[in-house]
């Protein structure tokens, strides 16, 4: 039995093979196909199988992550969508914390909204905030609604009526009127995609689920026919921004929950891999070709967050807490009007790609100063599958940068490496010195298949000791995937001032989650005995106006006083104090149902090389060092236990790491690499 990991990235799609009983896992990538994802993960999963000789029908789990909603907002590409809200409230979407993006550039302007305003519609209703009918919902205003939206073709509508998180009724029996009238429309409603309060975030996240919906199920349509002529019985999973997995008919309604597909697996293989080696403290380094993503694990568990924004949109679903930028090994070097050099945020992508790949490229990126500087093979890489153009790459980098700036190519190349390297410590600093954790406790864990050349820099500038390369890191967030669990987050809004009279309301609130926790769980097929239930309660000072989240491992008569203690201890741990004397507010219930799944052990490393170098070659370490020369070692060569002295290179199909002088290397018994940066 075969378990498949599939990560459709910007420039490469990754696909991970693990046999079920031993662990054993073979990687493969093909280069994505941005106008049909499904193209590529065909083809992935096809030759996966062929080169090793596995049929089809032994595949009995399949999990990808995906970037088409994300895609879909950033682009711009989402469904013609029509918004309902109840009367008063068409600008919501307009208007929203009136908070500008850049305080001080007022060249930054705020995105279009959502909607149009055209087809944002308003209708007669009202509920009380304790979610009490004060009027009733105008039906016939409804059918007029619908009769508009077909004429001008709209093809997704959300629901968004006031305090529908307290009381559904009004939005679905809008839902009834509206689908009936149009009965091929993706509706979405706020009370089942975000049943919380706040308007403009719940606005906001239901319509991104509306405008990528119709989009993401034609997607599914080809991803499910695909893996059907590749003879695959077993329906595929998707991983969402909580870092676990749903099926896709889950998907298909709440497709705005994959926003960080992708990046979520990586953390949450990397928090399993670290957990098993010895290392809880970990600082997660992913380096693709469009983007650097950073995460933090602390204890072993990844941290979580409620909302964030996508493309400028709030979006509000529990997601794994990643901090992204827009630096990865296809962002563009360019200069700026005052003469300044420049990386990123915009990217070649996977067309026309960096210039010494030879696919049209013609502006140099980060991955052609790498290529200069001889850190990335300037012949071949993926294992010499794909031919590198290393002269194109020097004359790409010197006429559009060296000669710019009156400085050599090296100096150029190492100048980019260089302003990268600082953006990305950037964001390692702002998901943990700037939340209080001392980074010479942690380790970085750096995949992706850029993430091994930068992550020893950066770690020096970071000042962290350690360094884990995994194998085959350009392909670990599709083997995070095969490490992830089934998962759905509940949520309910409860607001309420807390005291032993108040408790027995979190109880009932919590027994009801439980009851859509389970039900989802039968949907998704879930054994009792593999079913685990995670309880989280947000809540404030009495007029604060933002709230810390307190884990709770039960919710019954006798934990009001645990809640109590733990929420002060959060309080002081967000904020650095806590008023025991002062009143607390609850607002949010939350509850995580999990599916266990079986996973494929974690694999030791069979002492299969001899340790020697294969090559030597000479590589620019910067202007102190100039150019070394330096062994080249394959990967697959080394076996547990060797130590490795730089300058050094260790090359991969997926990825490459860059040893300087004075670094060194040991191999431990799983194949990660561990780096001593002192």
């Amino acid at each position: 039995m075969y378990r498949v990991g599939v990560d459709v990235g910007g420039t490469f799609t990754d696909v991970v093979l693990a046999h079920g009983g031993t662990g054993k896992t073979v990687f493969h990538k093909v280069p994505s196909t941005p106008q049909d994802p499904s193209e590529a993960i065909y083809r992935g999963i096809s030759e996966l199988i062929e080169n090793n000789g596995v049929p089809a029908s032994d595949i009995r789990h399949i999990g990808h992550g995906t970037t088409v909603a994300t895609n879909l907002v950033i682009e711009g590409k989402g469904a013609r969508c029509g918004l309902i809200t109840t009367r008063g409230f068409r600008d919501v979407l307009d208007i929203g914390r009136q908070t500008r993006p850049h305080n001080f550039d007022y060249r930054i302007k705020k995105p279009d909204a959502l909607v149009p305003r055209r087809w944002r519609k308003e209708v007669s209703e009202r509920l009380g905030a304790d979610g009490e009918v004060l009027q009733g919902l105008d039906e016939e205003a409804l059918r007029q609604i619908a009769g508009e939206f077909r004429r001008d073709g709209v093809t997704a509508v959300a629901i968004c009526l006031l305090h529908a998180y307290r009381n559904p009724v009004h939005e679905l029996r809008a839902r009834d009127i509206i689908q009936a009238a149009m009965p091929d429309a993706f509706i979405c409603l706020s009370s089942e995609v975000l049943p919380e309060f706040r308007e403009y975030e719940r606005f906001s996240t239901t319509t991104l689920n509306a405008k990528v919906g119709p989009n993401m199920e034609r997607y599914l349509g080809r991803f499910l026919q695909r893996m059907h002529e590749l003879g695959v019985a077993h329906e595929p999973f998707t991983i969402h921004s909580n870092g676990g997995l749903m099926s896709v008919d889950a998907v298909r309604r709440f497709p705005v929950r994959t926003c960080l597909s992708g990046p979520a697996a990586g953390v949450v293989g990397a928090a399993m891999v670290g957990r098993k080696i010895g290392y809880p403290n970990l600082v997660t380094f992913d380096v693709g070709g469009t983007s650097t993503d950073v995460s933090l694990i602390a204890d072993g568990e990844p941290m979580f967050s409620s909302s964030r924004s996508v493309a400028g949109y709030p979006v509000k679903t529990p997601m794994v807490d990643i901090h992204v930028i827009g630096a990865g090994g296809g962002s563009l070097a360019w200069i700026d009007d005052a003469g300044s050099l420049k990386v990123g945020p915009h990217s070649a992508g996977a067309v026309p790609g960096p210039v010494g790949y030879g696919v049209g490229g013609t502006e140099p990126t980060i991955t052609d100063a790498q290529i200069s500087l001889h850190r990335l093979n300037p012949v071949a890489v993926l294992d010499g599958k794909m031919p590198i153009y290393a002269d194109a790459a020097k004359q790409a980098l010197r006429r559009n940068v060296a000669d710019a700036l009156n400085i050599g190519l090296e100096e150029a190349a190492e100048g980019i490496i260089r302003i990268a390297n600082a953006n990305m410590s950037r964001a390692i600093r702002s998901v943990s010195t700037e939340r209080g954790y001392d980074l010479a406790g942690f380790a970085l864990f750096a995949y992706g298949g850029a993430g091994p050349l930068h992550a020893l820099d950066v770690a020096r500038e970071c000042g962290i000791p350690t360094v884990i390369i995994p194998p085959e890191p350009g392909n670990m967030c599709a083997r995070g995937i095969l490490l992830t669990d089934i998962s759905f987050d509940f949520v309910a809004s409860e607001i309420a001032l807390i005291d032993a009279g108040a408790w027995p309301r979190i109880e009932r609130r919590f027994a009801q989650l439980q009851q859509d926790a389970d039900a989802w769980l039968d949907e998704e097929n879930v054994a009792e005995a593999d079913r685990r239930y995670q309880r989280i309660i947000d809540a404030r000072y009495v007029g604060q106006n933002f709230e810390v989240q307190v884990p709770m491992d039960d919710v019954g008569p006798d934990s009001h006083a645990a809640f109590e203690a733990g929420f002060h201890d959060a309080h002081e741990k967000e904020y650095g104090y806590k008023v025991p004397t002062r009143a607390i507010e609850i607002i949010n219930c939350r509850m995580k149902a999990v599916g266990v799944i079986g996973k494929a052990p974690l694999a030791r490393l069979e002492s299969r090389g001899d340790n020697q170098p294969m090559d030597e070659r000479d590589i620019y370490f910067g202007a102190q060092a100039g150019w070394c020369a330096s062994k080249v070692y394959k990967r697959a060569a080394l076996a547990p236990g060797v130590r490795i002295q730089g300058p050094a290179v260790i090359e991969e199909m997926s990825s490459t790491t860059v040893i300087r002088p004075g670094q060194s290397l040991m191999v431990d018994d799983y194949g990660n690499l561990v780096v001593d940066i002192a």
